[in-house]
């Protein structure tokens, strides 16, 4: 038998399961069970009587909800199908989720987080039958403590924006306590830094001042000069920036917002290429976030379910949003509520506090390394990246802006302009060819500053066979665009998905958010 050819580490032959599965309200048959639940027996009954009459009058049902009626196989066809249908970390390389630190998240922590002990925690308990996670999230703020150098954090950000948000607010609330707050409207950041970092800071009411790069991509420290003055109540960045490339001279931006009085917010959603090198507090900054689902190895699940610490120094621990968490002297665990007899802290900005399940996972992920481990996370995620920039640049149609002949750090945001201009094919045309070979690949963040952008973070995850496959697929996509641009126009071929009509999502009557919004909408023409 003739060994397979595999040396072209392209998978030309792949195909993803489609089933053309309908949603399951369509499966639904009236009557069908997939389990009877049996009637409760005349004791209890006695006891508890219907467990209807004891419900306030308000919290009835007038009718009963509309759920799907369907059998067990039935539903396990529908969601094994369903899962088959999908691209994800677990059945394709994710190199191509820039920005987003797509890792491997070992099953392991998976099992914890699913534990009796996880899934039937509710918020509302008394803290004395939940002291284990109180631990759990206590320990891990003394880790991330360590990490970024930074004296207190609080888990309740929902995600990164968030988190970002945590920092405009308390921002706000310093300079309101220093009167200055109506004098203080402007937030500074940089045209490569995430979006979230302007975004966030608009929702709280700051003007955003934007620092263009200078010719080698870092943030231009002239421009910064010139934007800094009594009115910055802040400096809210990311570095390395979503180009990949580090500012190396972040401390003189800092020390001049400080020495104008403001204040500095360091975006660290992305700190994979840092662990272990470098700290917030070394860096000049008063406050940073962290995303556990990012680079603390908690599924990234589409945007969820996430966690965004964000930390503080001590002259910024009032600020804090509440309650949090502190450690008694018998040894147990309480949520501190003085927060709210604190005039100075933001209160809440969420209903309850963290993701137990998420913190779980990112304080198993940070135990199983220990410190030489997370520098060497941050060590291989760096040759990583830049063996894949090397090969990359070695494609004709490939560039990337600033820094050239220096390494990035975890990411790189390259351009495929020239592709664009020899061939007509764009980047959001390739995205949907390399579909068709079990890959991913993401456009990247608008408004594109860099034209026809490619997004690559490859994280410590990927083998060099990894990431060879995924370059040579890259290749072959680009060479189709010189010889063959229609299979990529009209891509994808083998995978589930379809192009895509953007039109509907700017029209409301042609979408539905859920089943009765659908059947109400249809019954309508």
């Amino acid at each position: 038998m003739e060994r397979i050819d595999r040396s072209a580490k392209v998978r030309e032959n792949f195909h993803q399961a489609k089933w053309d599965e309908p949603i399951i309200f369509e499966l639904s048959n009236k009557g069908e069970r997939g389990i009877q639940v049996p009637r409760a027996e005349s004791g209890i009954q006695e006891l508890v009587g219907d467990g209807i009459a004891g419900l306030p009058l308000h919290m009835r049902r007038a009718v009963l909800p509309a759920l799907p009626e369907i059998s067990q196989p039935r539903v396990l066809r529908h969601y094994t199908r369903l899962s088959q249908e999908t691209l994800g970390a677990d059945v394709n390389i994710e190199i191509g989720q820039g920005t987003c630190t797509v890792k491997y998240s070992p099953k392991i922590n998976e099992v914890l987080a699913r534990l009796p002990q996880m899934t039937e925690l509710h918020p509302f308990q008394p803290t004395q039958t939940v002291q284990g996670i109180l631990e759990i999230f206590y320990r891990t703020e003394g880790m991330l403590k360590e990490i970024s150098g930074l004296d207190r954090f609080t888990f309740q950000p929902g995600g990164g924006s968030q988190g970002i948000f945590a920092m405009a607010s308390m921002v706000y609330k310093y300079f309101e306590e220093k009167g200055e707050e109506a004098v203080r409207d402007e937030i500074i950041t940089t045209v490569y830094s995430h979006p979230s970092d302007a975004a966030a800071p608009a929702v709280k009411g700051y003007k955003i001042i934007y620092i263009p790069p200078n010719k080698d991509g870092y943030p231009d420290f002239e421009a910064f000069k010139v934007a800094v003055g009594k009115r910055t109540a802040g400096f809210f960045v990311a570095n390395p920036e979503d180009t990949g490339v580090y500012n190396p001279r972040v401390m003189e931006f800092t020390q001049l917002v400080h020495d104008n009085g403001g204040l500095c917010g360091y975006d660290q959603a992305n700190a994979n290429g840092l662990l272990g090198v470098t700290r917030a507090r070394e860096a000049g900054f008063d406050m940073c976030f962290f995303n556990l689902h990012k680079t603390f190895s908690t599924p990234h699940g589409c945007g969820g379910p996430a966690c965004g610490v964000t930390g503080v120094t001590n002259a910024l621990e009032p600020y804090l949003p509440g309650p949090l968490i502190v450690k008694q002297d018998d040894n147990t665990f309480e949520f501190d509520a003085s927060f709210l007899e604190d005039s100075r802290s933001v209160g809440k900005i969420r209903s309850f506090y963290g993701v137990a399940p998420v913190v779980l996972k990112a304080y198993a992920w940070i135990m199983s390394l220990g410190a030489q481990g997370l520098y060497e996370v941050a060590k291989v995620a760096v040759l990583n990246n830049n063996y894949l920039y090397k090969k990359i640049m070695e494609i004709p149609c490939v560039d990337a802006p600033y820094i050239r002949g220096k390494q990035r750090i975890e990411q790189v945001r390259y351009t495929i302009e020239k592709l664009t201009k020899d061939t007509g094919i764009t980047s959001g045309d390739i995205q949907r060819r390399m579909m068709d070979f079990g890959m991913h690949y993401w456009t990247s963040h608008h408004p594109y500053h860099i034209p026809e952008p490619m997004t690559l973070e490859p994280t410590e995850t990927p083998s060099r066979d990894d990431l060879d496959e995924y370059i040579n697929t890259l290749k072959y996509v680009f060479q189709e665009a010189y010889d063959n641009p229609e299979i990529i126009r009209s891509a994808p071929h083998s995978s589930v998905c379809h192009q895509v009509d953007g039109s509907p999502s700017d029209d409301p009557d042609q979408w539905a958010i859920t089943w009765r919004s659908y059947l109400k909408k249809t019954a309508k023409k």
